[in-house]
């Protein structure tokens, strides 16, 4: 089947097999790799993107089911050389340490940033539940997502 999407802004046309979930499209099609294939189940959030705005797990959304819609992956969003605020947030806490979980962290923390008004423990770690890092804990993480929900409420 053909379908029609924007992908960090910039159109995309392909042919795609029904069956083809949008992580393998991504990855292999378009040569994103940075949404990461952990767990092929939505346990682990590796290969977490927005679609239409909102933080979905790609390896549970078909090619197909993009057609006509909006993604963002962890490529689209930094400025050039220009980290994202979260981006930057995570750099300044440390919370990374393998990078596999990243991206996938990164792309629901921005959701969280976008939609949560308070910056509250309990609902950043149950934004994050559907996020598993192995490396780093999650203090650093949580910490991340606050300054990053600061810095939007303060107008950066």
């Amino acid at each position: 089947m053909r379908i029609s999407l924007q992908v960090n802004g910039q159109p995309v046309q392909a042919e795609v097999e029904p069956r083809l979930l949008l992580v393998t499209f991504l990855r292999e099609r378009l040569g994103l790799t940075g949404s990461h294939l952990g767990c092929d189940t939505g346990q682990c959030g590796a290969c977490t993107v927005h679609l239409d705005g909102r933080a979905v797990k790609s390896c549970l959304v078909l090619a197909a089911q993009a057609d006509g819609r909006s993604i963002l992956t962890i490529e689209g969003v930094a400025s050039g050389e220009t980290l994202h605020p979260v981006q930057q947030a995570f750099r300044d806490r440390h919370a990374l340490q393998c990078g596999f979980c990243t991206p996938g962290m990164v792309m629901t923390a921005l959701d969280l940033v976008e939609h949560l008004e308070q910056p509250d423990d309990d609902a950043i770690r149950q934004g994050l539940s559907g996020n598993l890092c192995r490396c780093t804990g999650y203090r650093p993480i949580i910490d991340a997502v606050v300054d990053a929900i600061r810095a939007r409420q303060a107008g950066g």
